[in-house]
C-alpha cells in the first residue's frame, strides 16, 4: 500500500482496493500458517471481529505456500449459528497466464470448472500453485456487509500465483453467499494437503 500526498491537504491510502482515507482500513487479525490444514476467522474468537462493526472486510494473502505441488486453495463460510462451512454460493472465475520462457501467454478466459451455481463446496480462489521453494501465491478477498440480515453477501477476489509448470497466473473471482443470515465465520484451506506457510490478514473498512 502506498501513501500519496494530495495538494497539501492531507495523505490518503492508495491500494489495489481503491483510495480510502487514513485510518479507514483497520487491521484486525493475522493468521500465520505452519503446516495448517485450515485457517479460520471466527467472530468473537481470538480477537477476530467479523460483525456489524464494519460493513466491508478485506482478507490479504501473503506468500501462501502449499504443501502439495499444483494444488488449489478455496474458502467457505458459516452463517451465524451455522457449522460445517457449507453456505450456498453462486460465483464466477476468470484467469489469464504467461509462462517464464515467454513461449505461451493465454488470453483472459472464463474457467467454467472453477465456478459454483448454488454450490456448497469451497470456492477456489487460485489455480495450480506450485510448492517448489520459491513458489507461492498472494492476493485479496473483499467481503461486503457480511452482517446484513436483509441482503445476500457479495465478494470479489484477485490472486496471483506461480503455477507448478512455471506460469504466472492471475485469477479473478466474484460471487455471493445466497443467504440473508449474517456471515460470521470464514475458512481457507487447500483442496489437498496443508497451507505450509504464509500469512492471511483481516482488515475492516470504516
Amino acid at each position: 500500500m502506498a501513501l500519496i500526498k494530495l495538494n497539501n491537504r492531507g495523505v490518503r491510502n492508495v491500494s489495489a482496493f481503491g483510495s480510502v482515507g487514513v485510518g479507514s482500513m483497520v487491521f484486525i487479525k493475522k493468521l500465520t500458517a505452519s503446516s495448517s490444514g485450515t485457517l479460520s476467522f471466527v467472530d468473537g474468537s481470538s480477537d477476530v471481529v467479523l460483525d456489524d462493526t464494519y460493513k466491508e472486510y478485506i482478507f490479504t494473502f501473503n506468500n501462501i505456500h502449499p504443501s502439495v505441488d499444483g494444488e488449489k486453495c478455496g474458502f467457505q463460510a458459516n452463517a451465524s449459528g451455522g457449522s460445517g462451512y457449507n453456505e450456498t454460493m453462486t460465483t464466477t472465475f476468470f484467469h489469464c497466464a504467461h509462462n517464464e520462457s515467454d513461449s505461451d501467454a493465454g488470453p483472459l478466459e472464463y474457467e467454467a470448472g472453477y465456478d459454483l451455481a448454488q454450490g456448497t463446496t469451497f470456492q477456489r480462489i487460485t489455480r495450480n500453485t506450485g510448492n517448489d521453494n520459491d513458489q507461492c501465491w498472494g492476493g485479496y478477498l473483499h467481503l461486503f456487509n457480511p452482517s446484513s440480515t436483509t441482503f445476500v453477501k457479495h465478494f470479489v477476489a484477485a490472486t496471483q500465483s506461480i503455477q507448478s509448470n512455471e506460469y504466472s497466473d492471475n485469477s479473478f473471482i466474484a460471487g455471493y453467499f445466497n443467504t440473508t443470515s449474517a456471515i460470521d465465520e470464514i475458512q481457507f484451506k487447500m483442496e489437498s494437503g496443508n497451507i505450509d506457510a504464509g500469512d492471511i490478514c483481516l482488515y475492516g473498512i470504516k
